[in-house]
């Protein structure tokens, strides 16, 4: 019998914010209810489709009024966790900083804080998560002095959706044909419909076009897409991002969530910085040989990813490369070693690295 052991966690969700703190969060949450407790998740901002996507997880959706990151918000969450006997609270956004972990500190909450780029500067909580490579280097020296760190891509949060693809062979193609795109959740300055220009003038590619449940510009895309070439296909709010990614030969992503996940699949890809925040992963996959940058969403044309595109695709060696970097990365097991550094357990995991050409060397 499931235990009633409680998870609270906060995040939002936006067409602006976008949706890849609430979708990692989701992976966070699903490793807990994997580990026999239930998630709540208490949001001040969520677009439709994040809330229908919780409550299909059978997780719980609260939406509270109070300013995210305020004192409000932060006495709200005390009162809900304590309310739902919350064994643990997961914070994950820009605008809890430290005096908004201090808060929930104080009162006796054991508290998780997802981080990019240690904004907050002091960290009085029990775990800090930062996935991205880079934090490695980062000591947090303003820290508690029982803080735990979890850093690095073994803590990338996978959904389990994923988990079924570990350890899978991919074929790459000698010329790669398939192209998967997929510009995040909500993608506000609509780049999708400059990646489908470039692709209509493109015949040789078929592709998968991706469009986040929460991107108000589904219509505009629709309409694009009704005079385009045969071989190109719109797909709304996709339940099923790892048989797609399985499917493809070579990605155009945004440098998000996304991102970690076609590494871990071995999907070599050409990645659009659609946020600040995008800039790190963007870099981290870049150095490790795992993808190309693009840069900045300003920058590439259709016709510029087009060429990116083509260059890409018709070389084996590079997406041989790209794809074995990008599986020696991740190995897909983040949520689950959170999970149980959280409940005090060793998880006993040694990471599977999988076979790599001769001359790639791994990452340090």
């Amino acid at each position: 019998m499931k235990s009633s052991r409680k998870l609270l966690i906060r995040c939002d969700a936006s067409v602006r914010i976008g949706t890849g703190h609430a979708m990692r969060c989701v992976a966070l949450a699903q490793a807990w209810q994997d580990a026999g407790g239930d998630a709540v998740f208490v949001m001040a901002q969520s677009t439709e489709a994040v809330a229908r996507r919780i409550v299909g997880e059978k997780m719980e959706f609260v939406h509270v009024q109070q300013t995210p990151g305020s004192p409000g918000d932060s006495d709200r969450i005390i009162t809900l966790a304590r309310q739902q006997a919350a064994q643990w609270v997961v914070v994950d956004g820009y605008v809890f900083g430290a005096d908004y972990q201090a808060c929930l500190h104080r009162a006796g909450l054991k508290l998780l804080v997802v981080d990019d780029d240690g904004r907050a500067e002091r960290y009085v909580v029990e775990i800090v998560l930062n996935q991205n490579p880079q934090a490695r280097q980062r000591p947090y020296p303003d820290r508690g002095p029982s803080t735990r760190l979890l850093l690095g891509p073994e803590y990338v949060l996978l959904r389990r959706e994923f988990a079924a693809w570990r350890g899978r062979k991919r074929e790459i193609h000698a010329l790669a044909r398939r192209v998967l795109v997929t510009l995040g959740g909500s993608d506000p300055d609509n780049v999708t419909l400059r990646v489908i220009e470039g692709l209509m003038a493109a015949p040789e590619f078929e592709a998968q076009i991706v469009v986040g449940g929460s991107n108000p510009h589904l219509d505009q895309l629709r309409d694009a897409m009704g005079g385009s070439r045969q071989g190109l296909r719109l797909v709304h709010n996709a339940g099923d991002m790892a048989e797609l990614m399985a499917w493809a030969d070579v990605a155009i992503s945004a440098a998000g969530t996304a991102a970690w996940e076609m590494a871990f699949m071995g999907l070599p890809a050409l990645l659009i910085v659609l946020a600040d925040n995008q800039e790190s992963i963007a870099s981290a996959l870049v150095d490790a040989g795992a993808a190309l940058s693009m840069g900045p969403a300003g920058s590439p044309s259709g016709e510029d990813i087009r060429n990116r595109l083509r260059g890409l695709a018709s070389s084996h060696e590079a997406l041989e490369k790209m794809s074995a970097r990008g599986r020696v990365l991740i190995d897909g097991r983040g949520a689950e070693r959170a999970v149980a550094a959280m409940l005090g357990r060793d998880l006993g995991v040694t990471p599977v690295q999988p076979a790599v050409p001769a001359d790639v060397s791994r990452p340090t």
